[in-house]
């Protein structure tokens, strides 16, 4: 090369500078003084910076760094050592939190340090996925064996969504609320063959529209204020499968770009031009007859012709009451490890009760009914009786045989022939009376008769010492 020794340093420095911009991975690099001398394209995409920034300030002056953490930068200068693989987390100069993980290598020249360099690859999209409980590749936990019951009528809907499984055709899943829609999306993933792919779930009527959209297919730097290049959930989950969960709340025009993406399979980010192929199993819940919600203009018409190639209808637990020991014996089982417990079982009248009652927050409802009777047990009860269930329930269970009637109040006044004593007297002599009918049908048991009085059971005690009434 017949140049000049200046002029290959500045062929040199162009095609350095073309390369680090090219990189996909952060590149900051400071001298021994901390002051920032190279600060790549993507860097400046990660922090959410310009370069302007950056480049030529002092590290310390422009980021911001918790309590707990240093800049793994400046700890390459002070402590003159390598490090890799090390998270970490701070603020930008607008307080906008970044996470990565970087790897820190001080630089030499003749044995003195003159600076150091960081690689870092983004993880703030994935930080966010994390607290925002979205799962990720291998984080879902039911496959078909999770499902529980024996009825013809759940074997029907497993043998139907196991076909499914082999295909990659769009799916929709329709039942009403607590009935098991995402075990189900979860179940038909892990079951296909993208099983080791991703698999991400957004219940759509979570966010508002706004905010639905860009997270769905994702913003381009500068289409609006405070927007940077960030893939939406659709190219976060290729290959793999999105769930999008209660698909009737979207509004319409959603809906329609939504169509568009199922049929192109290609999407377009926020203030981008072009468009970007996509790979994506979309499986979709509903929580109303599909039907309906087209006429009440919930769903569009063509939407739901698109969504329901396959369509999963979940039976309410009312039509599978067969199911409902299982489901019992399965809650307490999992409520036994958790809390540490030894519960065998229902009593008889709280099983026929189940079984009359008509479920309308399904198999969720069943669950939560079963935890909170076991925060209520005694350490020796074994069976949960009617009085361990939750106050809110017990007018919705009938219990024959169970417990004796409830003082009246036309039975008070026949007994309690006194008309001179003022209103106060007469209401605590009703409390006194009632305190007491409750406490002798449960066998002078405290814990069970705060519970069916509403109370906890120091407030029960203050009462029955307010009353006089003898705990002995």
């Amino acid at each position: 090369m017949d140049q000049s020794n200046g002029q290959y340093l500045q062929v040199l420095n162009t095609i350095y500078k073309q390369i680090l911009d090219e990189v996909d991975v952060g590149v900051h690099a400071v001298d021994d003084s901390g002051n920032t001398i190279v600060y790549n394209k993507k860097m400046s995409q990660i922090e959410s910076m310009d370069i302007q920034d950056v480049i030529n300030k002092k590290l310390l002056d422009v980021f911001m760094f918790k309590e707990n953490q240093s800049s793994t930068l400046v700890k390459a200068l002070q402590e003159k050592k390598e490090t890799k693989n090390v998270k970490q987390t701070y603020f930008n100069n607008k307080g906008r939190e970044i996470t990565t993980n970087n790897n820190t290598i001080p630089i030499y020249e003749n044995d003195k340090l003159i600076g150091a360099v960081e690689i870092a690859n983004d993880v703030t999209k994935l930080e966010r996925l994390i607290k925002g409980n979205i799962s990720g590749k291998g984080t879902t936990r039911y496959t078909f064996e999770s499902i529980i019951g024996n009825s013809s009528a759940i074997k029907e809907v497993i043998e139907g969504a196991k076909r499914a499984a082999r295909t990659s055709s769009y799916v929709l899943i329709v039942g009403e609320t607590g009935t098991g829609k995402e075990l189900f999306a979860q179940s038909i993933h892990n079951a296909s063959n993208r099983f080791s792919s991703p698999f991400i779930s957004q219940n759509c009527a979570a966010l508002p529209d706004n905010l639905i959209e860009s997270l769905l297919f994702g913003t381009k730097r500068g289409a609006f204020t405070g927007a940077n290049d960030q893939p939406g959930l659709f190219e976060q989950a290729n290959g793999g499968t999105l769930l999008l969960d209660e698909i009737n709340s979207l509004n319409l025009n959603l809906q329609a770009k939504l169509l568009r993406v199922l049929q192109e399979k290609t999407i377009r980010r926020l203030g981008d031009t072009k468009d970007t192929p996509v790979d994506v199993r979309v499986i979709a819940n509903i929580n109303e007859d599909p039907i309906d919600a087209v006429t009440k203009k919930h769903l569009r018409k063509d939407l739901y012709y698109r969504l329901g190639v396959v369509s999963v209808f979940i039976p309410p637990l009312r039509e599978r009451k067969e199911d409902i020991p299982l489901l019992v014996q399965s809650f307490i089982k999992k409520y036994n490890e958790r809390f540490q417990m030894n519960v065998k079982g229902l009593s008889k009248e709280v099983k026929q009760s189940f079984l009359d009652y008509d479920w309308h927050g399904n198999v969720r409802e069943l669950e939560h009914i079963i935890e909170a009777a076991m925060n209520i047990l005694m350490d020796e009860d074994e069976i949960i009786g009617y009085s361990h269930l939750p106050y809110q329930y017990r007018s919705k269970l009938h219990v024959k045989g169970r417990v004796s009637p409830p003082l009246s109040v036309d039975t008070f006044l026949k007994e309690r022939t006194d008309t001179t004593a003022s209103l106060k007297d007469q209401i605590e002599y009703f409390e006194k009376s009632y305190i007491e009918h409750v406490w002798k049908n449960y066998d002078y048991n405290i814990s069970k008769t705060a519970n069916v009085l509403g109370l906890s059971r120091q407030s029960l005690q203050y009462r029955m010492k307010k009353l006089k009434i003898k705990q002995d």
